[in-house]
């Protein structure tokens, strides 16, 4: 990441649900004044998309990752720092684990990296029998608790997935996400992150275990985890100022943002972070975030980006 290209193009549309709140909190607009951001929608989730006609082949998750170096080709991007949520998160994962050159850095909400088991897929199916597809979308993004609680967010989230005018795209893209393959994460081989990640999951939120799973595979050299209290399913929407004070923590351990005006994260209601440093190129760079992170150094170099993917 870097100060802004002024000749570089910004694509921010609106979407149901992803990091896009993160980024219009008030509190992350340090980071927007100071980096390029680029946002980019699945097929058909954009606002205003047609509906796909029927028999239509929605691209798989792999297909979807197998397409970001043609839009970093077309913004002339050479490396980005990406932000996943949910599905979002598996394709930047997959595109790191074949593009890892081209990837400085991943923060991933809420990522399942493993493919559906026989018990998941049989549940799916029951589920499916009872429940409607936006039912079945809310109780992937967000707790029971907060569903039975049925707070002022989850009304608004429900009405606008059950409004949806592209409600039937939404469907494809929900199946694809659930016929995912498994990433294949294994500590200490071939096939993981190289990056810096930082893991982010709620304390209570549907994915918790598989986020847990997940950072137990990954380097623990080049991986923090933050577990974040209170925040339910979806931390960025819940707690956007922990995540962003998070986040800034992360870019200045990766030699960013060295100026930033930082508070300490609460050490009671975050999970722990840990951190390392490592050497790269001719600059040093923590690996990981931790609490007490201290301002970093300004890298130099060609600039990088974000690259926020929608789930």
């Amino acid at each position: 990441m870097a100060p802004p290209n002024p000749n570089a193009q910004r694509y921010s549309p609106t979407t149901m649900w992803d990091s896009t709140p993160l980024f219009q909190f008030a509190d992350m607009q340090e980071i927007i004044q100071n980096f390029v951001r680029v946002h980019v929608d699945a097929p058909g989730m954009e606002e205003g998309a047609p509906v796909f006609p029927l028999g239509y082949q929605y691209p798989s998750l792999d297909q979807l990752a197998d397409m970001i170096p043609c839009i970093l080709q077309y913004l002339n991007f050479s490396t980005i720092i990406g932000v996943g949520v949910g599905a979002g998160a598996y394709v930047l994962s997959r595109y790191a684990l074949t593009h890892p050159d081209t990837v400085e850095g991943l923060v991933l909400i809420n990522i399942d990296p493993n493919a559906k088991g026989w018990m998941d897929w049989a549940a799916h199916k029951l589920t499916g029998l009872t429940s409607s597809i936006p039912e079945m979308i809310l109780g992937h993004l967000f707790s029971q608790e907060e569903l039975s609680g049925n707070s002022e967010l989850i009304q608004k989230y429900r009405n606008i997935i059950t409004h949806a005018p592209n409600l039937e795209n939404i469907e494809l893209y929900w199946n694809s996400y659930n016929n995912r393959r498994d990433l294949n994460f294994e500590r200490g081989s071939d096939i993981t992150l190289k990056c810096p990640v930082m893991l982010v999951v709620g304390d209570q939120a549907p994915h918790e275990d598989a986020v847990v799973e997940c950072n137990s595979k990954l380097d623990p050299t080049q991986t923090s985890f933050l577990k974040m209290a209170d925040s339910g399913g979806q931390p960025q929407l819940t707690q956007p100022g922990k995540l962003t004070e998070a986040f800034k923590y992360f870019l200045q351990g990766m030699g960013y943002m060295a100026s930033s005006c930082m508070t300490r994260l609460s050490r009671s209601r975050t999970a722990s972070l840990t951190s390392a440093a490592s050497l790269d190129g001719n600059r040093s760079r923590s690996r990981t975030v931790s609490q007490s992170s201290e301002s970093g150094h300004l890298p130099s170099g060609p600039p990088g980006h974000t690259m926020e993917v929608s789930c």
